[in-house]
């Protein structure tokens, strides 16, 4: 998956990411760090802020999806498995904490073999 099949208008869609990941949109923002109100207002769904963590949380998972073979996986992934070195944390954990670059590097590392 591409991230324009996330987005929608030149904005990063919540309900284009829910439908993607079978899931809703208040999870998707749950998902994200984000609170319900920032994907169900539209003035919220364009702010920085909103825009930033969905586009962070969609990066992660894209990067992830060819080592998991589905994007669904990736996402599941994403949400449920501790990272070695992050005190036990998730990716979903970090992002949400505004750590994505971290989880970015630790990804390209392990692609890179670093973690083999």
């Amino acid at each position: 998956m591409g991230l324009l099949e996330f987005a929608d208008h030149g904005l990063f869609a919540p309900s284009k990411i829910a439908m993607a990941f079978r899931t809703t949109s208040e999870e998707v923002a749950r998902s994200a760090g984000l609170g319900r109100d920032a994907v169900q207002r539209k003035d919220r769904i364009r702010s920085d802020k909103t825009q930033r963590r969905l586009r962070e949380m969609i990066e992660v998972v894209t990067k992830t999806t060819p080592r998991f073979g589905s994007s669904l996986i990736a996402y599941a992934w994403y949400r449920s498995e501790p990272l070695p070195g992050f005190s036990g944390q998730t990716a979903m954990q970090l992002v949400q904490t505004g750590r994505a670059s971290e989880v970015l590097e630790y990804i390209d590392a392990v692609d890179a073999g670093v973690y083999a």
